[in-house]
């Protein structure tokens, strides 16, 4: 449930509303918007004498809150939210770009790609090191080595740096050479995951599953934030329906919903959604002028060569006029790079 103050309540009256709720073994989360101050209560509110609070003279109503997932809420927290990533920021005001190879092939590959997608506008490279395939015969990734590529390019370019990580070692290893971890579509719901992700209180970008509601990603969501971290962007990257025209079918709806129900960062990945690169710009437009808080387009120095998801990776003349031409839906959308 959330407790809504009155306009004129102090900080002393939150606190001594907070210190009552936290003697009865629940938790609070404290949100202060432009108007009124909320306190949201997690645990088992039977344990909590409900009326006192609500005739508390500062306190102006209660709410309780049916949905599972509670952190995750907008309730919790009416106003969107933002977030540092290394020296750039993922929420309202921006318009994050995150661009950058599949997978880590070398170090060359990887220099070249990050100078070039940040001089296009790329605010955050992404690449992977782990890479969870449907065959057992594709190519993994680099790890460990691969994250130290990451790192140095980081250092040469200045770019905040995203990688996926698919295990507890992964997380551990990450956590020493990116910016930012990013939970892909299969491990959605790998909840001992999520948990390592939330301990390590880094930014983490959690990709919405392949068939996934969008109250089984939130409540994927819940499991990061409850473990004590906040700093979590969704990503809709396409979901498996009976279409086979495209990889996937990009739920741009989805983008609209999320705004309504949550106050999290929302990215779209027109990449892995449609698989096919001619189409990556005219959804990625269609993700702006749905409110989409950033997108995440893959870049190869040579697509026809890579060694994962070459056919829907852009590449450096292409997605240099693709971000041309988006900077006019970005500024509409009063957002900027």
């Amino acid at each position: 449930m959330i407790i809504v103050m009155k306009d004129k309540a102090d900080e002393s009256a939150v606190k001594k509303i907070v210190s009552q709720i936290e003697k009865n073994g629940l938790k609070t989360h404290l949100s202060q918007g432009e108007e009124v101050f909320i306190i949201g209560v997690v645990g088992d509110k039977s344990k909590l004498d409900a009326n006192a609070i609500s005739n508390h003279p500062m306190v102006e109503k209660i709410v309780p809150i049916t949905e599972s997932y509670k952190l995750s809420n907008r309730k919790f927290h009416p106003e969107p939210m933002s977030f540092s990533v290394s020296n750039t920021e993922i929420g309202p005001k921006n318009m994050t770009i995150i661009s950058g190879p599949c997978a880590v092939e070398t170090e060359e590959q990887l220099l070249t790609i990050a100078r070039s997608v940040k001089k296009s506008g790329a605010t955050i490279l992404r690449g992977g090191a782990y890479k969870p395939r449907t065959s057992p015969y594709s190519f993994q990734g680099l790890e460990v080595e691969g994250l130290k590529y990451m790192q140095t390019a980081a250092k040469e370019t200045g770019l905040a740096t995203i990688c996926e990580v698919t295990s507890a070692h992964a997380v551990e290893s990450a956590e020493h050479y990116v910016s930012m971890l990013q939970i892909g579509a299969r491990n959605m719901q790998n909840f001992e995951l999520l948990k390592e992700a939330g301990r390590t209180g880094m930014p983490v970008l959690l990709k919405r599953g392949l068939a996934a509601t969008i109250d089984e990603w939130l409540n994927a969501a819940e499991y990061i934030m409850a473990a004590g971290n906040p700093n979590v962007a969704l990503c809709e990257r396409g979901i498996r329906t009976f279409e086979t025209t495209t990889r996937n079918t990009l739920d741009l709806s989805a983008v609209c919903v999320l705004k309504e129900k949550t106050h999290l960062p929302v990215i779209v990945d027109p990449s892995h959604a449609t698989g096919v690169r001619k189409y990556v710009e005219p959804l990625a437009k269609a993700a702006i002028a749905c409110g989409a808080d950033g997108l995440m387009i893959e870049v190869h120095n040579d697509p026809e060569h890579a060694l994962s998801d070459g056919p829907q990776s852009l590449g450096f003349e292409q997605f240099d006029s693709v971000m041309k031409r988006l900077l006019p839906y970005i500024k509409l959308s009063g957002r900027s790079i």
